[in-house]
């Protein structure tokens, strides 16, 4: 007669199938639902930190499960390997944004210009929920700044503001960044090939390239204050929104440009909508900018 041995079942490994499974479901609903949907960023958080506490818990119980089978021979092996599998995306995307937590400063706001950052025309705000955050940017912060990013610095291009100022444009387009307001420009939004050219008038061919307004040509004083007010007054200011490519965190982001001689100066802001801590993604939006930027007006680019 044969003798038939039962094998003892993992309980741990068949429910870390289950709760590793609900992880990764949990956070890719989210994502698309945060990306694509009307969840808000503090949501996305909240439920994106359970999804990573739902994983751990499920690598836990796959570890027993897999010790369970090493030690007595019990069943759940696959189910064990399967849960580590479902818990690897939630528990590292959790653990990436552990890491730049721990390592990055707690800032939210960053701008080339430490001293006299680009004022907002519109000052953002949105209602923090859960994600708390200090309302005024602080001198510490911006040392904090400095100490974590000291790269992120603006730029001088030896170059008219309206040349500058369509660069500057063709790169933010080309970088998903959307304006939605400016200061110093009648048009922010469009292109300048894209503005509407003017209908002519009977009798317009003999001076078809005439001004409408004759410009008296008058000395421009190079040295004194006058001078250095309109150097500094002369400008332009966009703002805009942008987000980031997977989670698709907004940001809200400000441009100042001011032409100095024959030179322009651009400097950006850059500022996350919720929390008192970007995750270092306001810096990366800067960086990747001015970079994309120095590559449109190569040749171009001054200290």
């Amino acid at each position: 007669m044969a003798i038939r041995y039962d094998r003892p079942v993992s309980s741990a490994a068949r429910s870390s199938r289950l709760i590793g499974a609900f992880s990764l479901v949990l956070a890719l609903a989210v994502m698309i639902a945060h990306r694509f949907g009307g969840l808000a960023t503090p949501y996305l958080v909240l439920l994106l930190i359970a999804a990573a506490g739902g994983a751990l818990l499920a690598a836990m119980l796959a570890a027993l499960g897999l010790r369970s089978l090493w030690m007595i021979g019990a069943e759940g092996g696959l189910a064990a390997l399967a849960a580590l599998i479902y818990a690897a995306f939630p528990l590292a995307l959790g653990a990436y944004a552990t890491e730049r937590y721990m390592t990055l400063p707690d800032i939210y706001d960053v701008s080339t210009d430490l001293v006299t950052a680009p004022d907002w025309l519109s000052q953002p705000y949105f209602d923090q929920i859960w994600l708390k955050r200090k309302v005024q940017v602080t001198p510490e912060d911006r040392e904090k700044q400095l100490t974590a990013y000291p790269e992120l610095t603006g730029r001088r291009y030896e170059g008219a503001l309206d040349r500058v100022l369509e660069a500057v444009r063709k790169v933010a387009k080309m970088s998903g960044m959307t304006i939605t307001e400016s200061s110093g420009d009648t048009e922010p939004g469009r292109d300048p090939e894209d503005r509407p050219v003017k209908p002519r008038q009977a009798g317009d061919d003999a001076v078809a390239d005439a001004p409408d307004t004759i410009p008296v040509p008058t000395p421009r004083p190079y040295d004194d204050d006058v001078a250095k007010l309109i150097r500094g007054v002369k400008g332009v200011t966009l703002q805009g929104t942008t987000r980031t490519l997977i989670l698709g965190l907004r940001f809200d982001f400000i441009i100042r440009l001011r032409e100095e001689a024959e030179t322009t100066f651009v400097d950006i802001r850059v500022a996350s909508r919720y929390g008192q801590h970007d995750l270092g993604f306001s810096a990366e939006i800067a960086s990747d900018y001015l970079k994309a930027l120095d590559a449109e007006l190569l040749g171009i680019a001054g200290g």
